[in-house]
């Protein structure tokens, strides 16, 4: 029999450790090949042939602090306070004329219309304020609507952007970043049940991201091929985290994922708060992401979790070095 001692000091070290974000296998997957942010740019300069949907899944609202860091220096000029912060879940729908329709993530799933009935631990809804989510279009009225899908790409595995997951086929391919799933965290503990039930018996397949030439990001792949949609590796919120870049008939739209939650936090150039992985991590992409964003004329910015209210051409100068 463990003495006291022995027993606390094995809890402490799970507590420490942490867990996998999700128990579900990964395989690394060929679609994509890795391109420049140079090849990026100039592609980007003119009009492409994918339709760009966004699905404005719920409303919502969660602590501000998660969405902005309220310790970085333009917040407190601002005098940023935490409360509550109102939000809105969307997915993407990317239509390519000959690959077929795609999501990037997943909106809300029919069962979180009742949050009795919400495919979640007691513990996570309590702590994810599902009292809060107002759903307007679930992914499985919406698919009904629209058709089939291709496959989904994820910007990231945290619930709120696996929430639609439950309403998609188990054969529909579902992309991610690497080391997204295995990522070990404390919180993890209380969540991975939760994410692995949303995920299912689906197969996550991660990006074979390879190190940017041009030095302007972590990381580019070429998803189709063709120079029509690309992904982009910005880790920090999460090992993983990805955004897309999608070349319209309107012109070129960046979908940055919670790399940048708030119209606030990309109009001051401040990074999430305390729902990231890594901090530092998160504010060097967000500031990767902002200085490739102001080089691509006409672009539209689309955020985690909040209309951009303006172009990135007016993005403002006066970004914290």
């Amino acid at each position: 029999m463990q003495s006291p001692s022995i027993t606390a000091a094995l809890a402490l070290a799970l507590l420490t450790a942490g867990c996998a974000a999700s128990s579900h296998q990964t395989r690394p997957t060929d679609l994509g090949t890795p391109t420049t942010s140079g090849a990026l740019r100039a592609a980007a300069t003119t009009p492409g042939p994918v339709k760009l949907t966004r699905i404005v899944a719920a409303d919502w609202a969660v602590d501000r602090s998660g969405l902005i860091n309220l310790d970085h220096p333009t917040a407190e000029a601002h005098g940023l306070e935490d409360g509550e912060e109102p939000i809105q879940i969307y997915a993407y729908a990317i239509e390519h004329p000959t690959r077929g329709r795609f999501l990037v993530d997943t909106g809300v799933a029919a069962a979180f219309r009742d949050a009795d009935t919400a495919p979640v631990s007691s513990l996570v809804a309590s702590a994810m304020n599902l009292e809060k989510l107002e759903v307007h279009v679930d992914t499985a009225e919406w698919l009904a609507a629209n058709g089939p899908l291709a496959g989904v790409f994820l910007t990231h595995i945290h619930l709120d952007h696996i929430m639609g997951l439950p309403d998609v086929p188990d054969a529909v391919p579902v992309y991610t970043g690497p080391g997204e799933s295995e990522a070990s965290a404390f919180l993890n503990m209380f969540t991975q049940g939760t994410t692995d039930a949303l995920v299912g018996d689906i197969e996550l397949q991660t990006w074979r991201f390879e190190p940017d030439p041009d030095g302007a990001l972590h990381g580019v792949l070429d998803i189709f091929g063709d120079g029509t949609v690309f992904a982009l590796y910005v880790p920090g919120h999460t090992p993983g985290s990805t955004a897309f870049l999608v070349r319209t008939p309107e012109g070129p739209a960046l979908l940055v994922g919670d790399a940048c939650h708030t119209d606030w936090g990309w109009d001051h150039g401040v990074e999430p708060g305390t729902f990231n992985n890594d901090l530092d991590g998160a504010a060097r992409s967000l500031k990767r992401l902002q200085a490739l964003a102001a080089t691509i004329p006409g672009l539209t910015v689309h955020l985690g979790h909040q209309p951009h209210t303006v172009e990135t051409a007016a993005v403002r100068r006066s970004l914290t070095p």
